[in-house]
């Protein structure tokens, strides 16, 4: 018998006197999790796309009001990596902003760095290059991989706990059998 086919059938509920309760709740709690997972999927896979393309044209508007500025450092970066330094730029209405800035290691002090700035003149970082419908099948297969995740756990979870029961059974029918094994009393 195939694989596939015993591990079926070993869900299945029948007769079978050495299926316990126990393992006839485990199959019925797997095939409820699948059950819910195909019904589920494709409403939490509309979810997370609507989400995910309501996020990038909120970030794309959001992004339509940053320009890049020219930035004069005050301080040099002396750090082997990227670093943090003080720097000066005007705003897009005008006024004069100041800030820490990253630049590359070894940026000298007076030079200038192209810097992105929103609307009030604060940093911001670079623009999204993404698509909407791009970030919209993100999301739909964020939040399938999610639900996956959550009915895997409960799964896990039911498992162990089920699992925890059946050996205290076990443990229960062994002390009922083993004297009439080893002839003890």
């Amino acid at each position: 018998m195939a694989p596939g086919v015993r591990a079926v059938r070993g869900l299945w509920p029948d007769r079978n006197p050495l299926r316990r309760g126990l393992d006839r709740a485990e199959a019925l709690i797997i095939a409820a999790l699948a059950v819910v997972f195909l019904v589920a999927s494709p409403l939490v896979m509309q979810a997370g796309a609507n989400l995910g393309y309501r996020s990038a044209v909120r970030t794309a508007h959001a992004e339509r009001s940053w320009r890049q500025v020219s930035a004069v450092l005050l301080a040099t970066a002396r750090q082997a990596v990227d670093a943090s330094v003080p720097a000066r730029w005007r705003a897009p209405d005008g006024a004069r902003r100041t800030g820490r800035v990253f630049v590359p290691a070894g940026a000298e002090a007076g030079s200038t760095v192209k810097l992105w700035v929103d609307a009030a003149g604060r940093p911001a970082s670079p623009p999204f290059e993404g698509s909407p419908r791009g970030q919209a099948v993100l999301g739909a297969v964020v939040a399938v991989m999610g639900l996956g995740w959550v009915l895997s756990c409960t799964g896990l979870i039911s498992h162990g706990l089920l699992g925890r029961r059946r050996v205290a059974a076990w443990a229960s029918d062994w002390q009922l059998t083993e004297p009439q094994w080893t002839g003890g009393h």
